[in-house]
């Protein structure tokens, strides 16, 4: 988990809303020298604190973590999977053949390389 990034995206936020790092902590009700901190990437935080956060800043949480996680070999590979869940079979069927596509279109291109 990168923090920086995470604080950085959080004071993003922040500054949009025109809060102060005072004022943002009282809302979520924990110091503002905590704020700063999370802001620099210095501390970690609770997922109640990040919650709590989130709902102030009117942002979702996976907003906030979007750049602070590391993406290993399965991220995408799982978000495939999550836009495809809820599909009829014939829409994943579709899918399928359009990732088969540009597949066999991407092996061309790179073997002409």
């Amino acid at each position: 988990m990168n923090y920086e990034l995470l604080g950085n995206r959080l004071k993003q936020e922040r500054l949009k809303m025109n809060l102060t790092q005072e004022k943002l902590a009282e809302k979520v009700e924990v110091s503002h020298a905590y704020i700063g901190q999370i802001e620099r990437g210095e501390r970690s935080l609770t997922l109640d604190t990040l919650v709590r956060l989130a709902n102030c800043l009117g942002v979702t949480v996976d907003y906030l973590l979007t750049d602070a996680l590391e993406k290993n070999g399965h991220y995408y590979t799982d978000k495939v999977k999550q836009l495809m869940q809820e599909r009829s079979s014939d829409e994943q069927q579709l899918i399928y053949e359009v990732l088969d596509l540009l597949f066999t279109r991407l092996d061309k291109m790179n073997s002409k390389e």
